[in-house]
């Protein structure tokens, strides 16, 4: 069964690539190895700048709470555009309570709120459950 090939842009410098997602894979620019995650990447206020600020990928950063209904609603679908955009986003989840200086930085002030983030920088945002096709079609144009 052939795997799926993407071009994708390298973490560290930001050459796009080539690559299988099913296999590992190296920058052709700078040899490090790029990596792709099918989860939710956990993002805190100690790694934002590094997996948020220093990423060549667009990131769509899910800010939640554990007692939060609706954000329990969302979870699914967030899980899912993991699945689906390895190599093309990093999605990731926030928890604002635990992490109170990223979602004060970004004034949230309902959840569920999902951040679509260049560089550290909010180029687009959905406030509430959305469904997965809602959320990619704001999702695409920075991709």
């Amino acid at each position: 069964m052939p795997e799926e090939v993407r071009i994708i842009r390298c973490q560290k410098c930001g050459a796009k690539n080539r690559a299988d997602l099913g296999r590992k894979a190296k920058c052709g620019r700078c040899k490090s190895l790029i990596t792709f995650s099918t989860v939710p990447l956990v993002i805190t206020d100690n790694n934002f700048k590094e997996n948020v600020e220093e990423s060549h990928r667009t990131v769509l950063l899910d800010l939640w709470a554990t007692w939060c209904p609706p954000c329990k609603m969302l979870a699914p679908t967030i899980d899912q555009l993991a699945k689906e955009l390895p190599g093309r986003a990093v999605v990731g989840k926030l928890d604002v309570d635990g992490n109170p200086l990223v979602a004060g930085r970004f004034r949230v002030q309902s959840i569920p709120t999902l951040l679509i983030l260049k560089q550290g920088r909010e180029v687009g945002r959905i406030v509430g459950v959305q469904s997965k096709e809602a959320i990619l079609k704001q999702l695409e144009p920075h991709l």
